[in-house]
């Protein structure tokens, strides 16, 4: 508690003294550092998304995970049983995390691939047109329900 009452001391002696050098042009300006917020915001709930994974067999495999994560985050949470899926744990150093998604999906990824990404997928097994990386694709809410093939096999490009 002290820490924060000295805090907010410093906070209106510098903004004081900024407001003497006319580096605030009005008193407005002030006022809004003054009103600044020195705790912590709320953390809010993040929301659940749904993916499902489907192996070359087409066994399908539901999962859950949240917005923010990414699809090897959600694989490791969801204890999904792929052989050697993200071996590099998200690194970018491997493919094993290699997935291949549909033509309309890809077209909505937020994210495009990177030029690390892309080296990562040219080693990779059962490359398309529409591969990614789980480790870069990063869970929205408009992604909620997706669903993305696993390829036969994988390639750890480390070994």
């Amino acid at each position: 508690m002290v820490l924060l009452k000295n805090l907010q001391r410093t906070v209106m002696t510098v903004s004081r003294e900024y407001y003497k050098k006319k580096v605030f042009k009005n008193v407005h300006q002030l006022n809004v550092i003054r009103k600044a917020s020195t705790t912590q915001p709320l953390q809010q709930e993040k929301q659940d998304v749904k993916v499902t994974f489907i192996r070359a067999s087409g066994e399908r495999i539901e999962a859950k995970g949240k917005i923010g994560d990414n699809l090897l985050d959600i694989v490791v949470n969801n204890e999904i049983d792929l052989d050697g899926f993200g071996a590099c744990e998200g690194t970018l150093t491997c493919s094993t995390c290699h997935l291949i998604f549909s033509k309309d999906v890809y077209d909505k990824l937020p994210e495009k691939p990177t030029d690390e990404e892309l080296d990562m997928l040219d080693l990779a097994y059962d490359l398309s047109e529409t591969s990614r990386l789980g480790c870069q694709i990063i869970m929205t809410k408009d992604l909620d329900g997706l669903e993305v093939h696993v390829p036969t096999t994988i390639n750890d490009a480390r070994d």
